[in-house]
């Protein structure tokens, strides 16, 4: 497991559109042997393992485990895998979904919350909101990074800050969810950096892990939370969008500073 550092000038990988979504094949090794009956168990394998749902905004694993605490502060530990990982219900379960080596065609990035030796769980970006995976990080399987970097959102009193080793370096008002469509709650984190080409009301969106509760698909995406701004500050302080968060200028300035995988905490 390779293990790297996140500075704080990290740039994010930005791409053209959301609709730019990788899907990569499933890497399988074969043992060895032309036999027949071997040739038909690894195809039945691959096939089986194919029609897993792949782990990213698109998908749902409704079988996943439930973040247990969806309000805890995590150990800043974030793993890339190096090639598509099979994503068990537990240290060394059973299989439920497949983590892609990219994410809207941003690199694969997840937040882990535990550990069990080689084992790591994750919070995935699929639905449900808060849903998690274990995966086996041995040998070659993920380069590790560490991100002490966290966004804190307060819905009640519409602010977001931005936190370096649990110091603010950051702090601005926002915009929320409507009641109709509000933005939903926990530990969620940033997938990916989107340089808008279809909108203008935000030149980069930053999608986050977490879905809308109340839009199942929304502009031909999945119903996607993100974090971007708008034409005006007309937003600053209300409850007007429709479960993104909306910031000012400066503020995503800022946010698109951080390196993917890291926290929003949202409550």
């Amino acid at each position: 497991m390779e293990r790297t550092e996140i500075s704080r000038a990290r740039p994010l990988r930005r791409v053209a559109s959301l609709a730019a979504v990788t899907t990569l094949a499933l890497l399988v090794s074969a043992c060895g042997g032309d036999g027949g009956d071997q040739q038909a168990e690894a195809e039945g394998g691959q096939q089986q393992a194919a029609a897993l749902p792949e782990a990213t905004t698109y998908g749902k694993v409704a079988n996943a485990p439930k973040d247990p605490e969806p309000n805890a502060a995590t150990e800043g530990e974030v793993l890339h895998p190096t090639r598509e990982l099979p994503v068990h219900d537990g240290v060394d379960g059973t299989e439920i979904a497949r983590l892609p080596v990219k994410q809207i065609s941003s690199p694969t990035w997840v937040p882990v919350i535990q550990r069990d030796g080689d084992w790591a769980q994750i919070l995935l970006p699929t639905r449900p909101n808060g849903a998690t995976g274990w995966i086996d990080t041995s040998g070659d399987a993920v380069e590790s990074a560490q991100n002490d970097y966290a966004v804190n959102v307060d819905l009640d009193e519409f602010h977001l800050e931005i936190l370096d080793g649990g110091e603010r370096i950051g702090e601005w008002t926002v915009g929320i969810g409507e009641p109709d469509s509000p933005t939903p709650t926990g530990r969620a984190y940033i997938i990916a950096s989107i340089e808008e080409t279809v909108n203008d009301y935000s030149p980069i969106v930053l999608p986050l892990s977490y879905h809308s509760d109340s839009h199942e698909t929304y502009g031909g995406g999945p119903g996607t939370v993100g974090i971007h701004t708008w034409p005006d500050d007309s937003f600053v302080g209300k409850a007007n969008s429709d479960g993104c968060i909306r910031v000012t200028s400066d503020a995503l300035d800022a946010l698109v500073q951080l390196p993917l995988g890291t926290i929003v905490n949202i409550v």
